[in-house]
């Protein structure tokens, strides 16, 4: 079986990749009259070969996003230990049966979108002695193909979660249709979250985080623009 390795363009420069997006993620908030500290760049390191995500990590970058509970135990839970101020965020779909393991490997989990999966974490919570900061993630295209609260029904879920099972949510989470405009759906994201009281908007990915930050963003995720394509 050839090496996994074997399609990956070992030239690639992750640690130059990711000096260059803190650039651009500076100019952005300065053309927005923003403070760049306040734009936390999330490293989308899933489905990556640690040999793309060492030089990020050694450049300094300490908070990452992972789709799938078990890829990021499998990368991450032995080297938590050995990597002071390490921040996972699970910023893919969570199933009810993993989330004691989301609870005690994240330090955000960034798609909670349904009240099953509030009473999933609160239990696990309680068991794990912990809780992760919380994103819900907006379907802001209403496409049946992703997960997501629907627009019209976020202000009832955020009162659910908030009054019937006690959370408190930072902010919101979106992911924009594919070749649609993203300005009008962070726009939306951001109308929401601040009618709802909340200052965290997880939205921006590698061909519109610009855009993002310009709408608002208080986080960007990362992939392409940082690793390059996955081998």
């Amino acid at each position: 079986m050839p090496s996994p390795l074997a399609s990956l363009d070992l030239s690639f420069d992750s640690g130059a990749a990711r000096a260059e997006v803190l650039s651009r993620i500076a100019a952005a908030a300065r053309a927005a009259g923003r403070d760049a500290a306040d734009v936390t760049l999330t490293a989308v390191s899933k489905q990556q070969a640690w040999e793309r995500i060492a030089p990020v990590l050694a450049a300094g970058q300490r908070v990452f996003g992972e789709n799938r509970v078990q890829e990021a135990e499998e990368r991450w839970a032995a080297r938590k230990a050995e990597t002071p101020g390490l921040e996972l965020r699970l910023i893919g779909p969570l199933q009810t049966n993993k989330a004691r393991e989301a609870v005690a490997l994240f330090e955000v989990i960034e798609t909670l979108d349904r009240e099953r999966l509030a009473e999933a974490l609160v239990k696990a919570a309680d068991k794990e002695g912990r809780l992760p900061r919380l994103y819900v993630q907006v379907n802001t295209g209403e496409e049946p193909q992703k997960a997501g609260i629907a627009p019209l029904e976020a202000d009832a879920f955020l009162e659910a979660v908030r009054e019937r099972h006690g959370l408190e949510i930072e902010g919101l989470m979106c992911i924009p249709p594919e070749g649609e405009a993203p300005g009008p759906h962070f726009a939306l994201l951001a109308r929401i979250a601040a009618r709802n009281g909340l200052t965290g908007l997880s939205m921006g990915m590698s061909a519109d985080f610009e855009t993002a930050i310009r709408f608002g963003a208080t986080s960007v995720r990362v992939g392409s623009a940082l690793f390059g394509g996955r081998a």
